[in-house]
């Protein structure tokens, strides 16, 4: 019915059948719909369309609705359906979205919304919230196929038949012993290929990759993507199974931390988007550059210190934002470099030093090109051969000590188990004007004899 429709024909529609209370034509166009689909219309549909959208919605849609909102709409959704109806879509939630979405709410409100819920449900969502914050036990969900040992592959095929609706994948089947013991995994495709009569514990993987409820979420995206699993499944200290985190948690996952790295590398360090107001974007930007105000009147002092070289040789300022500017920016890339490396690589001593005997290269590579060329630049514009040897050689330097400040400082955090990503890229920069003002006037004042 909507394949050859426009988004705005599809939202015009479900308007029209708003309107003329036709519940039957919205059903039957909202359930050609992906549930993101469903929440950018009910988000862009006028005031007084959204209380009778919300009616016409079943509680499977109204449950994947409010898991493509954010929180706030998720907030209004929920006060607008009443207690009975809350209870049943909270139900059909995923866990960790609901424990998601609870987190931020007063007491009083969690107890309101848990009390409509049924009380199996009710309980995995609250052990969930008791796991501390991005770790496995916030990801997992209990919707999943557990099989015993001992079932034959029939029986296992009947328990999936059985639950199929209810797991929120069925690309596994985690198999575990009388104590509920983690003991192999089976995929569908064994099944598939297996005979009807052969026992699981003879066709299962007995060497089960799994993650502790208390693994950190980043840990659990490389491990996801190292093995490229659909799903993983969380054990306890005693490997008891307690749930699973399926591959589409671990990309939104991956998506907050990129978030959370871009914005402390911008030295925001909360999340600012196109939809912040003026006041708190300005007021989130403000305490790091207040700071790194603070910082950059140290690169002011070092410029009146050596005043008296300036006045004497006045060609030295036309390569001072010059030196200064290319050293923030080597920095700023060997620092990309690290924070992109430590997500995806295991740390040791080994790799360190290869890393930072690596940068030191490409910081001598860069430096001899980059101080050979301004070299050139500075003999014939002022016709000075030592002008062009200081302005080269402050410019080889300073491009070595930016490259190894943005690779060596993140390193040193990360070793403190502090995120490096806190090293951002205004900080590196401030320090390294700091390191190259340093530099390029204390070369300049070795040869201001001959100079002059």
């Amino acid at each position: 019915m909507i394949k050859n429709m426009t988004e705005d024909q599809i939202t015009l529609y479900i308007i029209k059948s708003l309107k003329e209370n036709r519940k039957k034509e919205f059903e039957i166009i909202t359930d050609e719909l992906q549930p993101y689909d469903i929440a950018k219309i009910y988000e862009e549909l006028p005031e007084k369309h959204k209380k009778r959208f919300l009616l016409f919605l079943n509680t499977d849609l109204l449950a994947d609705l409010i898991q493509e909102l954010q929180k706030e709409e998720q907030i209004d959704v929920l006060n607008r359906l009443g207690i009975e109806k809350t209870g049943k879509v909270l139900d059909l939630m995923d866990n960790d979205d609901l424990a998601s979405l609870l987190d931020d709410l007063s007491p009083e409100k969690i107890a309101s919304l848990l009390s409509g819920m049924k009380k199996e449900e009710s309980k995995i969502v609250q052990d969930i919230m008791n796991y501390p914050p991005e770790t496995a036990g916030r990801l997992l969900t209990n919707r999943f196929v557990w099989i015993r040992d001992n079932y034959t592959v029939r029986e296992a095929v009947d328990k999936l038949k059985t639950f199929a609706e209810f797991a929120e994948t069925i690309n596994y089947l985690y198999v575990v012993d009388q104590h509920q013991k983690l003991v192999g995994v089976v995929s569908y495709r064994d099944i598939l290929m297996a005979d009807a009569h052969e026992v699981i514990r003879d066709i299962m993987y007995e060497r089960v990759i799994s993650v502790l409820v208390d693994t950190d979420q980043e840990e659990v995206a490389r491990i996801i993507e190292r093995y490229d699993f659909l799903a993983v499944p969380v054990v306890d200290e005693k490997h008891t199974l307690i749930g699973i985190i399926t591959v589409d948690d671990i990309i939104d996952v991956v998506i907050q931390e990129a978030n959370e790295d871009i914005e402390k590398l911008s030295a925001t360090g909360k999340s600012i988007d196109f939809e912040t107001k003026s006041f708190v974007a300005a007021y989130r930007r403000l305490p790091w550059l207040i700071l790194l105000l603070f910082i950059g009147l140290v690169s002011g002092s070092i410029i009146s210190t050596y005043e008296e070289t300036l006045e004497k040789v006045v060609a030295l300022a036309f390569f001072m934002p010059m030196i200064a500017g290319m050293t923030g920016n080597t920095g700023t890339q060997s620092l990309a470099v690290v924070v992109r490396g430590l997500v995806s690589h295991d740390i040791d001593k080994k790799v360190v030093t290869k890393l930072v005997l690596r940068e030191l290269s490409v910081g001598i590579i860069i430096g001899l090109t980059c101080g050979i060329l301004i070299s050139i630049i500075a003999l014939v514009w002022q016709g000075s051969f030592v002008l062009g040897l200081v302005v080269g050689s402050s410019l080889l330097l300073t491009l070595i000590i930016g490259t190894l400040a943005g690779t060596v400082i993140p390193l040193i955090l990360y070793r403190f188990n502090v995120d490096p990503a806190i090293a951002s890229g205004p900080l590196i920069t401030t320090l390294n004007d700091i390191f190259s003002l340093v530099t390029y006037f204390g070369i300049a004042t070795m040869f201001l004899n001959k100079l002059m």
